[in-house]
């Protein structure tokens, strides 16, 4: 008990030292929604916290290189994880993991948003339907992007493809920047993107949006069907989350430091408007419980997925 009291002493002091930055770590490359998001949050944390805030990407092993190098840090609250849902709920099914995911400590819940399913301009199919064809066509032959293995755009390809019985090649990046530019160069096909990474190159011509993953149509893009519009099978979902997390034994008084600046940060209209701007849905957290929670219910409905679509252990 003394030493718990003892590390909680140290823990407050580090987190009360204005001298020593905070560190928000983004497993991915710099461009992506995890990056986007971090970088806001970065942008206002410092006057709440009285700290210098570093937006630090180390990309690699589909997120798991960020995730162990919060893992590992000190646990004083100032080194934290922004993650997107498959990091710490899909890959623990696929990789061998140094860290144990259930473990992290959610600190703040801040977007949630669908995947949009985006055409190269050079492929002919307009609807998805005309995708389906296309691609039962040429079984194969068609290629479809993704920001990662076990990403939720990996799996709502591998859910599209099985739903649609058809055959696409599926080829994996290390995020969505370096995804959607092969897109946009036409040496891929297809891809769920983030709204962040899409949206513009939609409104600008470059890429054709055919159908969104979310349970109702996305506002932003209103004439775009839903995938289970699209495909006929109702409760067809696959919404992304972005969460920053603590190490798993960061003392509870800073956990709850955390969320509570998170919690200020989100309820500002401006940022609300900001995280809308670029196409997602500000989420204001819940309590740290409650967002246990609804990672709890993410990770079984995933990990059901996963284990459907035979991809345990692929990695």
């Amino acid at each position: 008990m003394r030493a718990l009291f003892l590390l909680a002493l140290v823990a407050g002091a580090a987190l009360a030292q204005p001298s020593k930055p905070l560190r928000i770590i983004v497993p991915f490359p710099p461009g992506g929604t995890a990056d986007a998001l971090a970088r806001l949050t970065a942008e206002r944390l410092p006057a709440l916290l009285g700290h210098q805030v570093l937006v630090e990407n180390r990309a690699g092993a589909g997120g798991n290189l960020g995730a162990e190098q919060v893992w590992r840090a000190e646990p004083d609250g100032l080194t934290v994880l922004a993650s997107p849902p498959h990091l710490l709920t899909i890959n623990p099914l696929l990789y061998k993991l140094n860290f144990d995911p259930g473990k992290f400590v959610p600190v703040g819940l801040i977007a949630t948003y669908p995947n949009v399913l985006v055409a190269s301009a050079k492929v002919p199919a307009a609807s998805l339907d005309e995708l389906i064809k296309l691609a039962r066509a040429n079984p194969g032959k068609l290629s479809i992007a993704s920001q990662g293995n076990g990403t939720i755009s990996h799996l709502s390809a591998e859910l599209l493809k099985k739903m649609a019985q058809i055959d696409l090649l599926h080829v994996p990046y290390k995020g969505t920047a370096p995804a959607l530019t092969d897109l946009l160069g036409g040496q891929t096909d297809y891809m769920f993107a983030t709204p962040q990474g899409a949206l513009a190159m939609v409104k600008g011509g470059k890429l054709r949006a055919l159908a969104v993953t979310s349970a109702t149509r996305f506002p932003t893009l209103p004439d775009v069907p839903t995938l289970s519009e699209a495909l006929a099978m109702p409760d067809l979902e696959a919404v992304s989350w972005h969460v920053i997390f603590a190490r798993h034994d960061t003392p509870r008084e800073i956990v709850n430091r955390l969320h509570g600046e998170m919690g200020r940060i989100m309820a500002a209209p401006e940022m609300q408007q900001k995280i809308m701007n670029i196409g997602l849905i500000p989420y204001a957290s819940p309590s740290v419980e409650g967002i246990q929670a609804y990672i709890k219910a993410e990770t079984e409905k995933w990990g059901a997925l996963v284990r459907q679509l035979g991809l345990e252990g692929s990695q």
